[in-house]
């Protein structure tokens, strides 16, 4: 079974990338925002400083604010942005 999912990207993580969406066919092994994110990390140098662990990356799904343990499911929209801070 394939499990396709959308990934957004968000303030300086869109900016980095060079693009704001995306789809993406999980592997089997990415169940996870936690493996999504180290699955993300293997794409090369930008996406390592991004989803490495160095930085604080927030995610939802679909619409949700979620932790790294949060389960991904087929047909999920994922988003990830950076902490918001106020002033």
């Amino acid at each position: 079974m394939i499990h396709l999912i959308k990934v957004f990207y968000f303030a300086r993580l869109k900016e980095s990338l060079n693009y704001s969406t995306e789809d993406i066919e999980l592997p089997v092994n990415v169940k996870t925002i936690a493996q999504l994110k180290v699955h993300l990390a293997e794409r090369g140098e930008t996406w390592a400083d991004l989803f490495g662990g160095q930085q604080s990356i927030r995610a939802a799904i679909n619409h949700a604010l979620v932790d790294n343990d949060a389960i991904i499911n087929s047909g999920d929209e994922v988003a990830f942005f950076p902490p918001v801070t106020g002033g």
